[in-house]
């Protein structure tokens, strides 16, 4: 810390052309501190130590606009306060009950040399766990429009740290995670799926383990009315320079604003234990509080689906055989059926028996409604219209059918891009879904973006994905986005937003190379830093699942059992076929049991790409359920049971992988036992190659 503070002294000191020579800023919160100072040219910087390490070192701060007259220096330091904030806020839904907010702001004023200089607010954050800044454009007489064209936020990295990243694609972020250092991040020899990114380019949140020992965690919160933050990677100096994603114009335009306004938060998590950083909150603290009032339609819920049958090239989402048709005056009967359309009556009624039959809330039907004869990749507009429902599916049937068996039916509204015409039709649709007893609905963003030229993660698109958690709230309805930017913390704003995918899912393993074991090890300190993701776990069927025999999923069955507990969601499928959970019931028996929604949240080790072991308690009921994971290599993982209430005896359900269990050679191989515990007691269990466990702990009556 010494080292930062003369740095930021000596930099001060030649600045007093543009700002007084006055000490740096400062403000901390236990290990955390921050310091915030002026270059000898005018230019904010700021530096981050956690206790005596550097986690940031001094970085510049700035941003350019299009007329030419942004904030990327010289500037003059006019004045800034502090202040503390310690509340505690309950959320609608989440990993823990109570959520403590405690944090030191600092706020610096900043305004360009002129007499009628412009004038900006940077506003930080220091938390317990890290620091989140945000630049602030009050209102003023000489900034009203503008156009921000570039962000020249750094994080100044200061020294060579391990790395785990996926590439800077515009309209992707279903990779694989690449881990490397940070001077070897280099996105060539990497598949894109519909764009390549620069060599140097990556996406947030980005996880980093320095050699002394830090975990630190780089992303953003709050992201509204801006484009997403990418990463410039500079190999030599480890410098990480902010990209923003441009819009379609061509002219390098990132965002329009209008003051007064503010940018979403660039956050940095850190921390010397791995367990602590999962355990952060400070993105979700960063975002409002909910705007919805009435939330108690708000309901998390597991469900299963019409899905996995056409990921495995089993069924289709298409009626017909047929291509280049227009939405429009198609008379859908006269198509021949394909023999192979999975969304019909029948078959839907199957997974509603099913899902009654197990305590399973919702049914997910993809392909119910016309239009997936021609949808992907055209640039075409008028794809769906999100209310006609094929000459199979019968609509009012199947509500009928799920009220009597108390399940509810899950609405997809795939937009194959096309989000204007998505707008357009949002009221129809939703007012369909009220009058068909739908209260959730799965969106998609397949495909190239209309309006054409716009990216997914621009912010066109990041409006849109915030609208349209608005509207559907608007109409009671809860939302899943697949295919959207990645979450900043969102759903505490808009609780109705249960998850996104934004990442690459479990359905990898049905159609490609697939995640290899280490992929669940780090998605929790990446992807899910940001919210929760719908990953669709609970696969059985690992091995021969689709028609050519060559995918293969990348777990043993355990490990997809214990994906309940260690990937967080309050939105939860069991993906898989109900004829390939009713050959493992015993085992199914968890995914049935497993809440998903909680009062506490216990990470008892982790390491990101090595394993990770998970405990939660059930919300508002005395019981727990772990979940432990590993990548490739098998591990012994012992386990104190001093979360439990003392006194308490639990009779624990421990769902293992069995002898011989492999990812690659045995998947399948599982025994459960059980056993009586209490909170002095100790558990090891023996996690496969590409494996896991997971436990339910429930109280023994006395």
């Amino acid at each position: 810390m010494r080292n930062i503070l003369l740095a930021a002294l000596l930099l001060t000191a030649g600045s007093q052309a543009h700002a007084q020579a006055t000490a740096p800023l400062t403000a901390s919160l236990d290990k955390v501190s921050l310091t915030v100072a002026l270059s000898t040219d005018g230019r904010p910087t700021y530096a981050v130590a956690f206790g005596p390490k550097t986690v940031i070192a001094p970085s510049r701060l700035g941003l350019a606009f299009a007329d030419g007259k942004g904030f990327d220096g010289p500037l003059v330091l006019t004045g800034s306060e502090t202040k503390d904030v310690d509340e505690t806020w309950q959320p609608v839904w989440g990993e823990v009950k109570n959520i403590r907010n405690h944090y030191q702001q600092l706020t610096v004023h900043l305004r360009q040399p002129a007499a009628d200089g412009r004038k900006l607010d940077v506003v930080f954050r220091v938390f317990a766990d890290g620091v989140g800044f945000r630049y602030e454009f009050p209102r003023q007489a000489h900034l009203q429009y503008f156009t921000v064209q570039d962000e020249f936020t750094e994080f100044h990295l200061p020294a060579n740290h391990k790395a785990f990243w996926i590439p800077g694609d515009y309209d992707s972020n279903e990779y694989a995670y690449t881990t490397s250092r940070v001077n070897e991040v280099n996105t060539t020899p990497i598949p894109a799926i519909q764009e390549k990114a620069p060599a140097n380019r990556i996406q947030t949140p980005l996880m980093l383990k320095s050699d002394d020992g830090l975990y630190i965690n780089i992303h953003e919160a709050a992201l509204v009315n801006y484009p997403a933050l990418y990463l410039n990677v500079d190999t030599k100096t480890f410098d990480l320079t902010s990209q923003l994603v441009p819009d379609a114009t061509g002219t390098g335009a990132k965002a329009y604003l209008q003051a007064p306004e503010h940018t979403p938060w660039r956050t940095i998590v850190v921390s010397d234990k791995a367990p602590e950083l999962l355990a952060s909150k400070l993105i979700l603290n960063l975002n409002e509080p909910s705007k919805i009032t009435d939330t108690g339609w708000i309901k998390p819920q597991k469900f299963v689906g019409v899905w996995w049958e056409m990921q495995t090239s089993r069924g289709s989402w298409n009626y017909a055989d047929t291509f280049n048709i227009k939405l429009a005056g198609t008379d859908w009967r006269k198509l021949k059926p394909n023999g192979r359309h999975m969304a019909n009556t029948a078959h839907v009624k199957q997974y509603i028996d099913f899902a009654a039959a197990h305590h399973i809330p919702g049914v997910l039907v993809e392909g119910w409604n016309v239009g997936w004869e021609d949808w992907a990749n055209n640039w075409k507009e008028e794809v769906f219209d999100f209310v006609t429902p094929y000459p199979d599916f019968d609509v009012d049937e199947l509500q009928r059918y799920a009220a009597s068996k108390g399940v509810n039916i899950i609405m997809h509204h795939e937009t194959s891009g096309a989000a204007t015409n998505y707008e357009r039709r949002q009221d129809n649709a939703y007012r369909f879904m009220n009058a068909h007893g739908y209260t959730s609905v799965k969106t998609g963003y397949v495909g190239k973006i209309i309006p054409r030229g716009e990216h997914h993660d621009g912010q066109w698109m990041v409006n849109h994905y915030v609208q349209t958690a608005q509207k559907t709230a608007d109409y009671h309805i809860m939302v899943d986005m697949h295919e959207p930017v990645r979450p900043t913390g969102l759903n505490r704003t808009y609780p109705n937003w249960l998850a996104c995918e934004a990442a690459r899912g479990n359905e990898f393993n049905a159609f490609s190379e697939g995640n290899q074991p280490e992929h669940e090890t780090i998605l929790p300190f990446t992807r899910l830093m940001g919210g929760p993701m719908d990953y669709t776990p609970g696969i059985f069927k690992l091995q021969n699942f689709e028609p050519t025999g060559k995918r293969l999923v990348h777990t043993t069955l355990a490990k997809q059992l214990a994906l309940y507990v260690t990937m967080y969601s309050p939105l939860q499928m069991a993906a898989d076929l109900p004829e390939n959970y009713n050959q493992h019931l015993d085992a199914f028996q968890f995914i049935e049991d497993v809440p998903v929604d909680w009062d506490d949240t216990r990470i008892l080790a982790a390491e990101p790409g090595d394993y990770l072991t998970t405990v939660r308690k059930a919300k508002g009921r005395d019981e727990w359920y772990l979940g432990s994971i590993t990548d490739e290599k098998a591990r012994q993982q012992p386990i104190k049971l001093d979360f439990l209430t003392p006194g308490q005896r639990y009779e624990a359900t421990i769902y293992a992988d069995g002898k011989g269990a492999d990812w690659q050679k045995n998947p399948t191989a599982y025994r459960i036992t059980r056993q009586v515990v209490t909170s002095k007691s100790v558990l090891t269990l023996q996690l496969a190659p590409g494996g896991g466990a997971a436990v339910s702990f429930k109280p023994v009556k006395k």
